[in-house]
């Protein structure tokens, strides 16, 4: 049986504003949240994997325990099992923490193939995915928009540019997705049903034994935020009431003088 890991994330519904703590890191406490749009592509791709052979998909997140409403929502996609990783002292972890931690709970699983998403949409870093690789000492292929199996390798379509990369490696392996990679399915009702009820294992800290807290949390995040601040609202700008070739010769002349043209 094939075994497949996806590492998904609860993300803050950005449409709806974001809200910041004091230390200039994120209040998820306080905002409407989400599952991640390029980690719901690869757990997609995950099940697809699933509906065409023999395999198992795993879900894993690290987050607030309010983070079990997205593993609960993959299950409901068709997930077999869900891992929450949360502890108070893993709250703040910029990419590194985050992908140490994450990494410690997966040397505790068997995987063949494990997704992530591109990036998150609360930090655009695209980081985390091939550090855990690199964790993980395993090959890492980005920015997947195809995927396939083929005996114990994987071939995968990679955006590049105006181009595409088509790779094959051997398993195990890592594989970013991209939101373009597919179309992910809805909830079914009966997957509802059956994800209320679920169990899902809880890791904290202490359940990481390969984790060093010196790579854990705010403290062990080299990433440090010097200002963080919501979108600045733009002013209304200047208006001006003319006939359209007033307009034409005022608005050559704003760009003259901002050096525009």
């Amino acid at each position: 049986m094939l075994k497949i890991v996806v590492c998904i994330k609860q993300v803050p519904d950005t449409k709806g504003g974001v809200s910041f703590n004091p230390d200039g890191t994120l209040n998820r406490a306080a905002m409407l949240a989400i599952m991640n749009p390029d980690d719901k592509a690869g757990l997609e791709a995950a099940l697809r994997i699933k509906d065409s052979q023999d395999a198992e998909v795993t879900v894993i997140t690290m987050g607030l325990p309010k983070a079990e409403a997205v593993l609960r929502e993959a299950l409901a996609m068709g997930a077999d099992k869900a891992i929450l990783i949360t502890d108070r002292v893993l709250g703040g972890a910029d990419t590194w923490a985050t992908s140490s931690t994450i990494a410690a709970g997966l040397k505790k699983l068997d995987y063949d193939i494990i997704f992530t998403g591109r990036q998150a949409i609360d930090g655009d870093t695209a980081q985390v995915g091939p550090q855990i690789a690199e964790h993980l000492q395993i090959p890492v292929i980005s920015y997947a928009e195809k995927v396939e199996i083929d005996g114990n390798d994987v071939i995968v379509q990679r955006q590049y540019e105006d181009r595409y990369h088509k790779i094959k490696t051997s398993m195990p392996c890592l594989i970013t997705a991209l939101a373009e990679l597919n179309e992910p399915r809805y909830m079914t009702p009966g997957g509802i049903i059956d994800a209320v009820d679920a169990e899902i294992t809880v890791w904290g800290r202490a359940d990481l034994p390969d984790l060093d807290d010196a790579n854990i949390g705010l403290a062990g995040s080299p990433t440090k935020i010097a200002k963080a601040s919501d979108k600045v609202k733009k002013g209304v700008g200047e208006k001006v009431d003319m006939d359209p070739q007033e307009a034409v010769d005022w608005l050559i002349g704003k760009f003259t003088e901002k050096h525009i043209i």
